[in-house]
């Protein structure tokens, strides 16, 4: 199997779906609840994992970590922790797993997976579904944005 021919041309930068979108609220995959300096991230609105959030890079087009710059990493690192510390103090995982990948989408962004007590399969990486799992129940899913907006707020004070 090859990769997509789409995503040669994305990986360029050329109808890159993360750039054309630039910072909305809302996308079909995720709500944001947080808006920093040179990232946003996004719950995922699929049932998938509590809390499970895409923190997308918003600077120029990059594809790998790297390609920015020292003090673009820095920046885009200090943002990720931020998120994952609002993270930790909403949900209260175990663990949290993050996962640089852009095998679908290559933009630069990071999943950040909460692990919990009851995991599907402890010391392993997540197992996601193939199938669609469908929607997470609407009213859970604004409370939890409206729960880590307020303790991403917190974290960058």
């Amino acid at each position: 199997m090859e990769w997509p021919e789409e995503f040669y041309a994305w990986r360029a930068g050329d109808g890159c779906p993360a750039c054309e979108e630039g910072r909305p609220e809302t996308t079909p995959s995720g709500v944001r609840y947080f808006a920093g300096e040179v990232a946003d991230a996004y719950l995922v609105r699929a049932n998938i994992q509590r809390g499970l959030s895409i923190v997308v890079w918003r600077g120029r087009h990059v594809v790998e970590p790297t390609e920015l710059t020292d003090a673009e990493a820095a920046r885009y690192g200090r943002e990720v922790l931020q998120v994952g510390s609002a993270i930790e103090r909403v949900m209260a995982p175990v663990k949290l797993n993050y996962d640089l990948l852009g095998n679908w989408v290559p933009h630069l962004h990071t999943h950040i997976v909460p692990r919990y007590a009851d995991d599907p399969r402890p010391g392993w990486p997540f197992p996601f579904p193939d199938p669609d799992p469908g929607p997470m129940p609407q009213d859970r899913l604004l409370a939890d944005v409206a729960a880590l907006r307020s303790a991403a707020a917190a974290a960058s004070s």
